[in-house]
């Protein structure tokens, strides 16, 4: 499905790149590590914000944020886009191990990890 948003968002990505001569950086255990310090950043704007304030965000703030998942996003894709991993497939085999693991009747109101009670792979 080529014409799919990420797709198209993929494809700009790799053009974006090659256009400047990126692909020798773009390793992935360099992008891995550039995925995680734009983690950090976007981890930052959160840091000293109380639990209310992290959920009202102020206008100024909440660019900053976006601007940071935006980078976080544009790295994880491409990270897998030079992995020749499916992203999409790999986020529904993950929720579907996630529902295995963490069954509703089980685990509702309950922040514990899986492992914690037993279940999963």
């Amino acid at each position: 499905m080529p014409d799919a948003p990420l797709a198209q968002l993929t494809h700009r990505l790799r053009a974006f790149a090659a256009e400047r001569d990126w692909d020798r950086f773009h390793t992935p255990k360099n992008l891995a590590m550039a995925l995680t310090g734009e983690a950090g950043e976007l981890a930052a704007e959160f840091q000293w914000l109380t639990e209310d304030e992290s959920l009202r965000l102020d206008p100024e703030c909440r660019e900053r944020v976006r601007q940071e998942a935006a980078d976080v996003f544009l790295y994880l894709l491409r990270l897998c886009d030079r992995l020749e991993l499916d992203l999409v497939q790999a986020a529904f085999d993950k929720m579907d191990l996630n529902a295995r693991r963490y069954p509703a009747d089980r685990v509702k109101g309950s922040a514990r990890k899986y492992t914690e009670y037993g279940a999963g792979e």
